[in-house]
């Protein structure tokens, strides 16, 4: 599988994201030739524990999260930042999870946006919005993913995506938006991961994703 970044969108202090800045920033992709390629969509779901006995909520883990990406339509993944766990399962795992009880979904956002492909990249960019509010202007983050095709290794593509993003990075600085994008690579052998990229890998970024932007919000 292509190796791949995930990046936010950082405001400065004060401004807030919106789908003006969004479209800048596909406006951006589009002017260094990238073409669109379809729509792309990622469901990110927070679940709470069912504790019947209180005095068993501390053995539940508080940040426990459910993936679905777009590379993997018949996967679905599980992160515990907390205890830097990640597990691959078949999408009946839901439906597994409803009949147990044992969790109830406390809210899901949805990542989705416009694809794009310029050679040997493909570019995602996407807004973040809760799934309930799919059509609403309600944004909680801009996010973009970037894939280096040819290669899966993490630390051969690093060079190359960098340069990659820095090109984005100079474009987007040329016009009149409130903020940047960020990086923030997780330490994939503390979940076990080997330097080859797979889907589990995806699935952290967009926890560490969540988590940054979440803390953003909470400032």
């Amino acid at each position: 599988m292509p190796a791949k970044w995930v990046l936010h969108w950082h405001p400065i202090t004060g401004a807030s994201v919106n789908t003006q800045i969004l479209d800048e920033i596909s406006q951006g992709i589009e002017s260094i030739n990238g073409v669109k390629d379809g729509r792309w969509k990622a469901v990110l779901t927070f679940y709470k524990p069912i504790v019947r006995d209180q005095s068993m909520a501390a053995e539940f883990p508080r940040d426990f999260l459910g993936i679905s990406l777009p590379d993997e339509p018949y996967k679905y993944y599980f992160v515990v930042r907390g205890q830097r766990i990640i597990v691959e399962a078949d999408l009946s795992i839901q439906a597994i999870m409803d009949k147990l009880q044992s969790y109830k979904l406390r809210v899901a956002l949805n990542f989705e946006g416009i694809q794009y492909g310029l050679g040997d990249f493909r570019v995602r960019v996407g807004k973040v919005v809760p799934s309930h509010l799919t059509h609403s202007e309600t944004m909680r983050g801009i996010v973009m993913e970037v894939e280096y095709l040819p290669i899966s290794s993490i630390d051969q593509s690093k060079q190359i995506m960098e340069e990659f993003v820095d090109i984005v990075q100079e474009i987007l600085s040329n016009k009149p938006l409130p903020g940047h994008f960020v990086h923030s690579e997780p330490n994939f052998a503390e979940y076990g991961l080997s330097d080859q990229y797979t889907s589990q890998h995806a699935a952290i970024q967009y926890s560490t994703v969540m988590a940054q932007l979440i803390a953003r919000h909470s400032q």
